[in-house]
């Protein structure tokens, strides 16, 4: 085993939880509320009214509220669209809750991340197996003519698209296996799989998130790095589920397995 690589994947992991753990990571996250769901613009949980009109989301606030919008007190009404950024940078806020504007497939909803979480309080890290060698694989990156959407159950129970680009094809324990991943911004790819240790031995799927491809297709597949999704740590994200033919037949014993203690 190389002493550098398994260092640098314990630092990776040390990073890894310590964003977990952050202020307004995905332990901070209480709430997910569709808009739809509130027709006279009130959360009961959040403050403000809050009330989707067309392409942006009006929220109005009194002095009660304690509601701010780019650091100011607002008094009033003002117009917002999707949070894009980090949460921390999310335009408003209430006693040091970031409520974040959030758009999917045409519906709006606001999130309330609160450093004051319980689950952030009860964190006891993420259980997650050392790095092994043998869980990095050459692989190469297949894109497909046209990218594809598929309809795939997310973690709240409803149906949603999700894209992708293409596919991730790899050996492992001998045989070829392949995973249907998206193409991010950056170029880096994104798979969301299940294995053989799913829902026994880690939790029920995983995500992977690979360097972008060289210009040949070839890229780097490292199990190590195998990520818990967002809704592993909190019951209000809305991750998908893998699409078809993204479980695999092997047991992928590496990376994340579970958040410990849960």
């Amino acid at each position: 085993m190389s002493t550098d690589a398994s260092q640098d994947w314990q630092h990776w992991h040390e990073q890894r939880t310590a964003a977990v753990a952050s202020s307004y990571g995905p332990l901070s996250l209480t709430g997910t509320y569709w808009l739809s769901d509130f027709p006279e613009g009130r959360i009961p949980a959040v403050p403000g009214e809050w009330r989707a009109d067309g392409d942006e989301v009006v929220l109005s606030a009194g002095a009660e509220d304690a509601v701010t919008v780019d650091g100011k007190p607002l008094i009033g009404t003002v117009r917002l669209t999707a949070d894009h950024g980090p949460i921390h940078e999310s335009r408003a806020e209430s006693a040091g809750r970031r409520l974040v504007v959030l758009r999917r497939e045409g519906e709006w909803a606001v999130r309330d991340f609160d450093p004051e979480s319980e689950a952030r309080r009860a964190f006891q890290g993420i259980e997650a197996t050392p790095y092994d060698e043998k869980w990095v694989r050459p692989g190469v990156f297949r894109p497909y003519s046209e990218d594809r959407h598929v309809r795939v159950e997310n973690a709240d129970g409803k149906e949603r698209g999700l894209g992708l680009s293409g596919e991730l094809v790899f050996d492992l324990n001998g045989a070829e296996h392949s995973l249907q991943v998206a193409v991010e911004d950056d170029g880096t790819l994104w798979a969301v799989f299940a294995d053989a240790t799913s829902g026994r031995d880690s939790y029920r799927f995983r995500f992977l998130r690979p360097a972008a491809p060289a210009a040949d297709g070839s890229v780097t597949v490292d199990f190590n790095r195998a990520l818990l999704p967002p809704c592993a740590f909190a019951a209000h994200f809305i991750c998908p589920f893998p699409p078809p033919g993204n479980t695999l037949d092997a047991a992928v014993a590496a990376g994340e397995r579970r958040v410990a203690g849960v």
